[in-house]
């Protein structure tokens, strides 16, 4: 075809070179048009050095070399092998090694051809090149001259590549598309607005991306790049605000002093100033017929649930329904004990909706909530299924709001019916500001900073695997006293059982290094009441068991006939249990920060038995430099807070806002721990913008405004705007 007749969404196989199994090939990569294709950006840039013959290379620099494989042989101990190879041009040799590059034998094997880049060093008098990049070269066509880009200085992106599919045929078809995709990208921000912030034009951004002249351009290209994503980002985000603003269809609940002191009187303990003022915040947002969109954040055991009880009960005192939803079980049947003990005098009725009830308990609990038989509806994910209808929902609170996404939030607020319900999100994760303004700014913030007087501060201790037996011993010595124990792990495990993993792992930053298999709980309980544990009671607790068999588990342990329990994460949040002092948690490296500070919320609630103190041990041997900073950071502070941004800062938002949950974050250029700046100018942007175009409805807004709706409409949950 012409280049001329073609477009940003003219397929690939249309462009010259590309053929129907290279078309196939980037398909896998999401790669099937044009425009696509130029998107498809370089995950970084490298120089390269122009070629030059071995026996010029010189310790501590930067070089290319190229030549044929004469030798090669895997070195060390299985599975840390390493290759060695050697590689020689006519001048002479040098030594080849790449550590952990035992899959690469079938690759760089004798009488390959390659062009390696790496810097040089000086190893028992023989220069080498550690874990140098390599291109395995085509064999010498002396019809053919090796091509000029072997011999010149110059900046290359590497491309995210796939099976068959190396970054260099990427770039060489990116290379053909720039010519007819960059004249048709259309600039979605005024010149003036894009001048005033130095910004360059799309067009010249992504080609300063795929073919830039020096490193400046490199850096220019990625800040206009980057703040596109985070001003795409906050306009999604100020865009939802203002819709569920306008919206104000929520029920106005009742909020005087009367009703206040009344639904005090009803709850267990008096609550800390923190939790007064957070009751206080949301009185006034329920009071309104605009709905209350507002996220409580507090640290482990800081009384969160207690506020959202209050919450519920000023539902329940204007006549209406409140629904709270946990993301497990174990934490809803939690709720449901706690709602039903604090309110066992009041004429307030709560059921309990979960995927393990029966059909005919399902039904039941479905027929009292249409017709307003049920006050306070506690539930998982069931509560979202279409079968489920209210009567009159006026509050939807989630519990651990950083395991539902805000598609989640929306079909739990779609369950009211003509109106929208006022709704409350918890979490027990702190959440750093950048993260808060970036992919929560359609929520106000309350934060409880106190914490309920009674609670013991827990020792936390990392203790190398060679001191297991230690951590055993410890934990047996806080049952002999009095005290109670978690032991936790990572997976399942057992017979009856694959062995399914409890959570991913928490740290991928050595997928190379093979790593020891997940310790499971069956397993673990076997090896334990034969060894360490012998002669005590035991319990096993994960999520594969059924309900009843799961509550039998959890009532022996809580009236104490269990002395430790050995549980999978299923136990992380809402098991509030008086009198446990001892957790080990086995191959700790295996979790992130929050789960760890949550793990260990566990302890020190209520009374503590008399010469115990809280004491959490953490088994692991760290095999990345993340993994021991992470370590290092959890056995030093109890502050959720300051693990947050601890936990931010070496791995990014991930662990706050898993995949399996959110989805991952609509950001491929930007990053919110680099960017914080570029994120504070977008956010000041996203809201003058909206300010002045409630709607993105003026007309130069509309190829901003099909921008919003493509890249972060259904990651937010947004309706077209207008």
């Amino acid at each position: 075809m012409n280049d001329q007749a073609m477009g940003l969404t003219s397929g690939l196989i249309e462009l010259e070179g590309v053929g129907p199994r290279r078309a196939r090939q980037m398909a896998a990569l999401g790669l099937t048009n044009i425009g696509k294709l130029v998107a498809h950006l370089p995950i970084r840039h490298e120089w390269h050095e122009p070629v030059r013959p071995i026996s010029q290379l010189a310790e501590g620099e930067q070089a290319t070399a190229l030549g044929e494989v004469t030798a090669t042989r895997l070195a060390g101990r299985y599975p840390k092998q390493r290759l060695e190879a050697k590689l020689t041009d006519e001048s002479g040799s040098i030594d080849l090694v790449w550590f952990n590059g035992a899959f690469l034998r079938h690759t760089i094997q004798p009488g390959v051809r390659l062009r390696v880049r790496g810097k040089v060093v000086l190893y028992n008098h023989h220069l080498k090149l550690n874990n140098p990049m390599f291109d395995v070269l085509p064999e010498v066509d002396d019809d053919k001259p090796e091509p000029a880009e072997a011999l010149d200085r110059r900046l290359v992106p590497v491309y995210p590549a796939g099976e068959g599919l190396k970054s260099q045929a990427i770039a060489q078809a990116i290379a053909r598309a720039l010519p007819i995709a960059l004249p048709l990208i259309e600039d979605h921000l005024p010149e003036d607005f894009r001048q005033s912030r130095a910004m360059p034009q799309l067009r010249d951004a992504y080609r300063m991306q795929h073919a830039p002249a020096d490193d400046d351009e490199v850096a220019v290209s990625r800040r206009r790049l980057a703040y596109d994503e985070l001003l795409m980002l906050q306009l999604g985000v100020h865009l939802r605000r203002a819709q569920l603003r306008q919206a104000g269809n929520a029920i106005a609940l009742r909020a005087d002093e009367a009703l206040h002191e009344r639904i005090l009187a009803r709850l267990p303990y008096t609550p800390t100033p923190g939790q007064l003022q957070a009751m206080r915040e949301l009185a006034a947002d329920l009071s309104k017929t605009t709905p209350a969109n507002r996220l409580i954040q507090g640290d482990v055991g800081s009384g969160k649930t207690m506020v959202a009880a209050y919450a519920m009960l000023m539902a329940v005192a204007s006549g209406c329904q409140a629904a709270i939803m946990a993301p497990t079980e174990v934490l809803a049947e939690q709720h449901e004990r706690s709602l039903r003990a604090m309110l066992h005098k009041a004429d307030v009725r709560v059921a309990m909706l979960t995927g393990s009830l029966n059909a005919a308990d399902r039904q039941r609990v479905l027929a009292d909530i249409a017709m307003g038989n049920a006050d306070i509806v506690v539930g998982t994910h069931a509560l979202l299924t279409e079968s489920v209808r209210f009567k009159s929902l006026a509050l939807a609170i989630i519990d651990e709001q950083h395991r539902f996404g805000v598609q989640q939030r929306a079909a739990l607020r779609e369950k009211a019916g003509d109106t929208i319900p006022h709704t409350l999100v918890m979490t027990a994760t702190p959440i750093p500001r950048t993260i808060a303004i970036s992919v929560l700014g359609d929520l106000d913030i309350t934060t409880i900073a106190d914490m309920p007087p009674g609670r013991a501060a827990v020792h936390t201790e990392v203790v190398p695997k060679a001191s297991r037996d230690w951590a055993y011993a410890q934990l047996r010595q806080h049952v002999e006293k009095g005290g109670r124990a978690f032991v936790i792990a990572p997976a399942i495990g057992g017979e009856e059982h694959q062995l399914e993993i409890a959570d991913p792992p928490a740290d991928q930053s050595d997928a190379d290094t093979p790593k020891e298999p997940f310790v499971g709980v069956v397993d673990l309980a076997r090896e334990l009441e034969k060894g360490h544990l012998a002669g005590l009671k035991l319990g096993i607790l994960h999520g594969r068991m059924n309900t009843a068999t799961r509550e039998a588990v959890m009532e022996r342990f809580r009236a104490g006939d269990t002395k430790v329990l050995i549980a999978t994460t299923i136990v992380e949040v809402g098991v509030d249990i008086p009198g446990v002092t001892c957790m080990v948690v086995e191959q700790a490296d295996r979790f992130g920060l929050a789960q760890l500070h949550q793990l260990r919320g566990r302890l020190g609630r209520g009374q503590v038995p008399q010469g115990l103190s809280p004491t959490c041990l953490l088994v692991a041997d760290a095999t990345t430099d993340i993994g021991a900073q992470r370590l290092k950071a959890i056995a030093h502070t109890t502050d959720g807070f300051k693990l947050a941004e601890a936990d931010f800062g070496l791995r990014g938002p991930g662990e706050l806002f898993g995949s399996k949950q959110w989805g991952a974050l609509p950001l491929r250029v930007a990053d919110l721990v680099k960017d914080a700046k570029l994120l504070e100018l977008a956010r000041r942007d996203a809201r003058a913008w909206v300010d002045r175009s409630p709607n993105l409805a003026n007309p130069e807004d509309a190829v901003l405004k099909k921008r919003v709706l493509r890249t972060v409409g259904q990651w937010l949950g947004l309706a077209d705007v207008g």
